[in-house]
């Protein structure tokens, strides 16, 4: 398969994204954009608190600062990222419909999962069965049941990696929201899809037993996994071995240049950690940007 070739390669289309797209295509290097626009915590917000602006819907800005970014030349793929390693050249990423890309540098922007599933037992049995990272526990399962909640690229990556352990993986979603390629791919794999569905209890007193989905069918399982979205922002990370914010081990760790523990990669915005406001994420976003294009043009 062949592989497009680019400069910066920006993963996630909330405003560190956009911002960084912006700054690195005025810097006249090849950026692509990688996400959709709609799962950025932006998307639905009203920002009332982005100096120069009284009030706009979150929506608008994300539009804006695409067209800005296209304008500049900045191309934009509205596919999930499945994967992403280190290369001899740079960086090779894998989307969500099997298309290969190849970089010189990264911007990470894809924020943070903050999506849980609410539901009874969930909190109680986390770490006792219930995981939010198929990559980092999946080793946990090896010949037991389990199931993973959600109709993502984050859930259907997880579903079909966590057949590599056990082959009774269930696969529960409303529906399932990935492209053609990843659709068939699950459709045609050992995972027992349960679409149209959702986990209504988690149950188990010490550890994880069984899931209660809401047309009252109770599956017998040791492992549940939640992954809500597009796959998680530290698990990619871990893929190109970015160190973390050692405090908490939830955050990208980044210097004031925006820099990782890995040359060439860069992150901005709620990936970085807390506040969580559009200011903190343009700002990084901008510098970011300007980095990632510097870096690129040397590499």
């Amino acid at each position: 398969m062949s592989e497009e070739r680019y400069h910066v390669v920006v993963l996630g289309t909330g405003p560190a994204g956009l911002q960084a797209a912006i700054h690195a295509a005025r810097k006249k290097v090849r950026v692509l954009v990688l996400g959709r626009a709609q799962k950025s915590s932006a998307f639905k917000a009203h920002i009332e608190n982005y100096c120069c602006m009284d009030g706009v819907a979150g929506v608008d800005l994300l539009e804006g600062g695409r067209a800005q970014a296209e304008g500049h030349g900045a191309v934009f793929l509205e596919e999930d990222v499945l994967d992403v390693r280190p290369a001899d050249d740079g960086f090779r990423v894998e989307t969500e419909s099997g298309s290969l890309i190849s970089t010189a540098a990264l911007v990470l922007a894809m924020g943070v999962s903050r999506n849980k599933l609410g539901v009874d037992g969930e909190k109680a049995l986390f770490g006792k069965g219930v995981s939010y990272c198929v990559d980092c526990d999946a080793g946990f399962y090896r010949d037991q049941p389990v199931a993973v909640a959600g109709g993502a690229s984050a859930a259907v990556h997880g579903a079909l990696t966590l057949l590599l352990y056990t082959p009774e993986v269930h696969l529960i979603a409303r529906e399932l929201e990935v492209s053609g390629a990843l659709a068939e791919k699950i459709a045609e794999s050992a995972v027992t899809l349960h679409l149209g569905r959702g986990i209504r209890e988690i149950r188990g007193t010490d550890a994880v037993s069984s899931v209660a989905l809401d047309d009252g069918t109770e599956l017998p399982v040791e492992g549940v996994f939640v992954e809500l979205g597009a796959r998680g922002a530290v698990a990619l990370a871990g893929n190109l071995g970015v160190a973390l914010d050692p405090e908490s081990m939830q955050y990208v760790a980044v210097d004031r240049k925006q820099e990782t523990s890995v040359p060439g990669v860069y992150a901005a915005g709620d990936i970085c950690g807390p506040p969580w406001q559009v200011a903190k994420a343009v700002g990084e976003g901008c510098v970011a940007g300007l980095e990632a294009a510097a870096f690129a043009r040397k590499a």
